[in-house]
């Protein structure tokens, strides 16, 4: 099985846009065209598609908050496997793999990564947990429950 990151563009922005959730998931993240449309606008973003064996299986978004806390915080803002391939065990195979890449990316510069999470999505809570994220008792903006994994 190979795992591929590829940065979103021009040429394949089109077809990440076809990357959508199941329909009791649409209220926990925002579409993937929403996503790149704010990365256009803001550049710390990094969209990033998510391929298996070089199939298009889901989507990321990360960044530096330059901003945020003593030095900024690096935030894993979106993650998500599309409605066609969940339930196959992708995201348990791609996430640590990212959250390799994301530190690798940040030279090591930045010990703990941050996502937050609504408090009544319990399955991706206990996903999160299960790979060493912890709430650190704060929510964000949007009064999401904040999470964070030290490398």
């Amino acid at each position: 099985m190979q795992i591929q990151f590829e940065k979103v563009n021009k040429k394949n922005r089109t077809k990440a846009y076809k990357l959508k959730v199941a329909k009791n998931q649409k209220n926990n993240i925002e579409t993937v065209y929403n996503c790149i449309k704010e990365a256009r606008k803001k550049n710390y973003w990094r969209p990033t598609i998510l391929k298996i064996d070089n199939v298009y299986v889901g989507f990321a978004m990360y960044g530096l908050f330059k901003n945020e806390g003593k030095n900024g915080r690096v935030w894993l803002d979106r993650f998500l496997i599309d409605k066609k391939y969940q339930n196959k065990g992708y995201a348990k195979i791609i996430l640590p793999i990212l959250l390799e890449k994301i530190k690798n990316e940040y030279n090591y510069n930045y010990n703990k990564v941050y996502l937050s999470v609504y408090e009544n999505n319990i399955i991706a809570i206990n996903f999160y947990k299960k790979l060493g994220f912890n709430f650190n008792g704060e929510k964000d903006i949007n009064g999401e429950l904040v999470m964070v994994k030290k490398f």
